[in-house]
């Protein structure tokens, strides 16, 4: 039961670390909108932003590591999720990677755009849209989005027997309204995909919202085992 609450105490720090810093961006950032902006309005949105966006996005990587713990904890006591620990474990960890872009990468960029002669401009727009499409595109929204779909997945169905229904549901839902999020990032490169632009951020929220119960319910509210079968 012990080693339940401390699993169940990460998963609810990690949303709440999550949460924390996205709230402040969609506040002071416009984000994720300004994340599809032209990348002269983004690096110029940047800079002016300041330091205390640069600690704001530091804060947005770093604050879910205890999902990351959590999710070794739920592998090492659930034989059925280790295989979509690994895919958890490997989608966090390159959605961090992505994020740390905007705290040692676009500070440079935005800089030198803003103070730059029109050379140096039209290079940090070149460069940042690489970045961009890559760190953020390629790997935090895509590889670490659909590994961490996976993983959720996989927690839904090691515990659809000893969570209500509503949990296993609300968990697909979630799951299924976030993988169509991924309509957004072929859309950068093939204009006039099929996109539901509110995908990302209702499917992003209910996850938050379905690991958050998950957290509470694992750590402080009694249930028998999951299945531990492989």
């Amino acid at each position: 039961m012990k080693t339940h609450q401390i699993t169940g105490t990460l998963l609810i720090l990690g949303v709440i670390g999550v949460l924390v810093p996205y709230t402040v961006l969609t506040m002071t950032f416009d984000y994720p909108d300004v994340l599809r902006r032209a990348p002269g309005d983004i690096l110029t949105a940047f800079h002016a932003g300041g330091v205390s966006l640069i600690w704001t996005w530091w804060a947005f990587a770093i604050l879910g590591l205890p999902l990351l713990v959590a999710a070794v904890r739920l592998g090492q006591a659930y034989p059925v999720v280790r295989w979509g620990t690994t895919l958890g474990v490997i989608g966090l960890t390159v959605q961090m990677i992505g994020l740390l872009r905007w705290v040692f990468v676009v500070p440079v960029l935005a800089s030198a755009y803003v103070g730059g002669s029109e050379m140096t401009r039209e290079a940090a727009r070149v460069v940042f849209q690489a970045v961009h499409q890559y760190g953020g595109v390629v790997l935090g929204e895509h590889i670490g989005q659909l590994f961490t779909i996976a993983w959720t997945l996989s927690l839904v169905y090691a515990f659809a027997g000893t969570q209500p229904r509503w949990m296993t549901v609300l968990g697909c839902i979630a799951s299924v309204i976030y993988l169509l999020a991924q309509a957004e990032l072929f859309a950068t490169v093939m204009p006039g995909f099929p996109v539901w632009e509110p995908a990302g951020f209702i499917g992003s929220t209910l996850w938050l919202v379905w690991l958050l119960l998950l957290g509470v319910r694992l750590g402080f509210v009694p249930a028998s085992p999951a299945r531990q079968g492989a």
